[in-house]
Order: C-alpha cells, then sequence, then structure tokens
C-alpha cells in the first residue's frame, strides 16, 4: 500500500529534525563563521597590521650621464649635519646609509646606480659626518656653532636633517616642551614652531660662516610614517590629534627656508616616503604606491630601512647633482 504525500511530509520533517542532521547543519553554520572570521582576520592583518618590506632598489631613477664628467676640482668636503637619519640609523651596515652611499656606491650596488656617486665627479672629496641619532634642532644648531672654519679653498657640500625630533619625542611618555612636542595642541606648539624658524636660519648662517670658500646645503623636509592619515604609527603610540597639523607647520618652515635662501635647497623627503609607511598596504589612499607598495621604515618607525636610504641617497644625489648642473650653465 502507497505512503500517503502527508505520511511522506511527516517522514521529511522528522528526518530534518533528527539529531544527525541537526548536528550536522550547526556543524556547516560554525565552519562557514570560522571561514568568515579567519578571511576578515587576514584581511585586516594585511591592509591594516602588514608592513612588507620589498625588496631590490627603491626610489627615483638617477641620470647616469651626469656623472660622467668632473663637476669640479676644488677640495670639496661633504658635510653631514642632524639627527638619525644622516647618522645611518636602522641601516643593516653603515656603508647603506644614505650619507656613506653618497661618497661612493657600496661593494653590492645595484646595477643602475653604479658610478652614481660624488667620489665618481669630485675627484678632491673628503667627508664628515657629525649627525648624532636623537638629538633635536637646538642641538643641531649647538652643534654647527661648535664646527671649525674650513680653509678658503673648499667647498662645503652639506646634507642636513633636522626637527625630526622635536617632532616625536618623547612619544607622549613625558609633557610635551619646545624640541620634544609629542602630544602638543598646536596652539600650545605655535611659539615652538616660531622658535624652530628662527633657529632653523641662524643653522643656515653658521654653516655659510663656516665655509667662506662657499657652500651648498642640502635641506630634507620632514617624513611622515602615517602617510596623511595622522594615526599613531604603532599601537604602543597615544594618538596625537594636533600631530599632522604641527608637523605640517615645520615643514612648511623648511620649504619656505630653501626658497629664501640663495645656498638652500629642498631634498623632497616628505612628499618621496609618502605611500610607504604604516598603511602602504592600503590601496584605496592617494598615497598608495602601486609600482612599489612597500614599507621604507625600520622597526623602530622613526628611521628608514636599507630600501628608505637607497631612496634617500637618490633623492640627495639628484639634488645635488642638479645643482652643480645648474652652475655650469650660469
Amino acid at each position: 500500500m502507497e505512503s500517503s504525500p502527508n505520511e511522506n511530509d511527516k517522514t521529511a520533517s522528522e528526518d530534518a529534525r533528527s539529531p544527525a542532521t541537526r548536528r550536522w547543519r550547526r556543524l556547516k553554520q560554525i565552519a562557514f563563521v570560522g571561514v568568515v572570521l579567519v578571511a576578515a582576520a587576514l584581511v585586516y592583518r594585511h591592509y591594516w597590521l602588514a608592513r612588507p618590506l620589498g625588496e631590490g632598489p627603491a626610489g627615483p631613477p638617477v641620470d647616469g650621464e651626469l656623472f660622467r664628467e668632473t663637476w669640479s676640482e676644488r677640495q670639496v668636503l661633504l658635510l653631514g649635519v642632524g639627527d638619525s637619519v644622516t647618522a645611518g640609523l636602522g641601516a643593516s651596515r653603515k656603508e647603506l646609509s644614505y650619507f656613506a652611499r653618497l661618497q661612493r656606491n657600496p661593494g653590492d650596488e645595484f646595477p643602475s646606480m653604479r658610478g652614481r656617486c660624488l667620489s665618481q665627479t669630485l675627484p678632491n672629496l673628503r667627508a664628515r659626518n657629525v649627525a648624532v641619532s636623537g638629538s633635536n634642532s637646538i642641538q643641531h644648531l649647538a652643534s654647527i656653532a661648535r664646527l671649525e672654519e674650513q680653509p678658503a679653498e673648499t667647498f662645503g657640500i652639506v646634507v642636513l636633517t633636522t626637527g625630526g625630533n622635536d617632532l616625536i619625542h618623547w612619544y607622549g611618555r613625558r609633557p610635551p616642551t619646545e624640541g620634544a612636542m609629542y602630544g602638543a595642541t598646536l596652539e600650545q606648539a605655535r611659539p615652538w614652531i616660531a622658535s624652530y624658524e628662527q633657529r632653523l636660519h641662524k643653522m643656515i648662517d653658521e654653516l655659510e660662516n663656516k665655509f667662506p670658500g662657499g657652500c651648498r646645503i642640502f635641506l630634507g623636509d620632514i617624513y611622515d610614517p602615517t602617510d596623511g592619515v595622522g594615526d599613531a604609527p604603532s599601537v604602543f603610540l597615544p594618538d596625537w590629534p594636533d600631530g599632522l597639523a604641527i608637523h605640517g607647520e615645520y615643514n612648511k618652515i623648511i620649504h619656505r627656508c630653501a626658497a629664501e635662501r640663495e645656498t638652500v635647497y629642498l631634498v623632497p623627503i616628505h612628499q618621496t616616503f609618502l605611500g610607504h609607511g604604516s598603511h602602504c598596504t592600503q590601496f584605496w589612499r592617494r598615497t598608495y604606491r602601486s609600482d612599489d607598495p612597500h614599507y621604507w621604515y625600520s622597526t623602530n618607525i622613526e628611521d628608514p630601512h636599507d630600501r628608505g636610504y637607497d631612496a634617500l641617497r637618490r633623492i640627495f644625489l639628484r639634488e645635488i647633482a642638479g645643482s652643480y648642473r645648474r652652475s655650469s650653465d650660469e
């Protein structure tokens, strides 16, 4: 005797409510939620936490034609002044700092940069680096004042990074003050910002006085490890709501100084490093660098790693070479 439709429906309903079926459906639901959570965690890690370093050369190209002829037969002193960026903190080897790479190519130089260094084109070059890691602009002025005056036959090529530590020290562990402003409000920082502008011009005055035979000063502006977002670049640091505004005021001062002083040349560190900070993987941001979406800073957040120093070397070289090319055209 055949079962009626109602009896078939009843049997199917009982099967659906059986403990084994319910367990299987529950397991599938848990598995689905687990997959979604894992995928979300991987996406969050990649776009918010991961900081891939990349490999190979970094930064803009440098025209090799500029280094095929001697620029000058004069005695030239390459002088490094400033903070840990010029001191080379974060480089895996001393010869991979931007200052060392300006002088001569390291033994394992990239093919595209061989022969592109100052010793290649300035035969009477010597170098001295007085930059100190952790120092601020107040200390930089004092350091420059202690330098001895150079002979009249010596021409100076000065590379200077100053002001970065004024902004970031001491990461909110102490109340903000001049020379260590982390956590300050913009209004609180205004007198310190004004003092920095006066101090920077005094540095330029002092450096010009140290080189009676003439000099060119290559002044880097200050990079932003947050890629223009302004959040704390590490979970271990407190938020600083006015940080970007104060940082912007410092860079305006540096840009004005380069525009107003004949001996000063701006090195665009800030623009070059945008997109290579803590948000380097976030493709939706305007700072995203699809050609090199990698992190250029070392583990301390403050300083570049080897690829970052490669990029720094390139932009300093481009400005130095450009200054000699312009002078030869005059």
